[in-house]
């Protein structure tokens, strides 16, 4: 009988439960992620990494669980294959030993496991650039409730800035979390109210609606 390291729990079929790989398939998606985030093919591109971002890819996507993804992650760490940049963010880069062993990847894993692997990771990041580009603060407002201060740039510049008053915290994550949805869309519906463009505030409501 073939053994694991890993349990079975949480896991669909067709994922991983042997430590090596998993540790071989973090640091394919922390090199992946480098380079979709600097838009280079080099290997000389990095992108930090939160550790819950990397052990919510894999397990999210059953493709391993939460205790070996764990163990994997410190024994990368410990071995010099990953590097913790930031111990308050808990940010992991790949080191260049952790970018040979990614190179393994093609040859050990499956396919369909690589491809949802770097499928979600990609997806985080588009997550992470929205979420950077277009930041949320939550501020306790005197005398209770709270205001929730929102930006909306182009990456450069800011292109509209606003505040609501919400009074629970609660209501004020929903807030957050709904903007960084769409906050391109939301954007143009206000900019469209704002100039009294009535038919693209419907057009644009409408396609919100579609796509909700």
């Amino acid at each position: 009988m073939e053994e694991f390291d890993a349990l079975t729990a949480g896991i669909e079929p067709g994922g991983l439960r042997n430590r090596d790989d998993i540790g071989i398939l973090i640091c394919y998606m922390l090199t992946a992620a480098g380079k979709s985030s600097l838009g280079q093919s080099d290997s000389s591109a990095v992108c930090p990494f939160r550790r819950e971002d990397i052990i919510s890819v894999i397990c999210d996507n059953g493709i391993a669980n939460y205790f070996e993804t764990s163990a994997a992650i410190a024994n990368l760490e410990k071995c010099g294959n990953i590097v913790c940049e930031d111990t308050k963010e808990d940010l992991y880069t790949v080191t260049d030993s952790g970018k040979m062993i990614a190179r393994q990847l093609n040859q050990s894993l499956p396919s369909v496991i690589r491809n949802r692997a770097v499928a979600a990771t990609l997806e985080l990041l588009s997550k992470h650039k929205i979420e950077n580009e277009n930041p949320v603060t939550i501020q306790k407002a005197d005398g209770g409730g709270y205001y929730v201060n929102l930006r909306i740039t182009d990456g450069i510049r800011d292109l509209m800035a606003f505040s609501v008053f919400m009074p629970e915290l609660s209501q004020a994550n929903a807030v957050k979390r709904n903007f960084h949805k769409n906050p391109e869309r939301i954007y143009q519906i206000m900019l469209a109210a704002i100039v009294g463009e009535k038919e693209m505030v419907q057009e644009a409501l409408k396609e919100l609606k579609i796509q909700d």
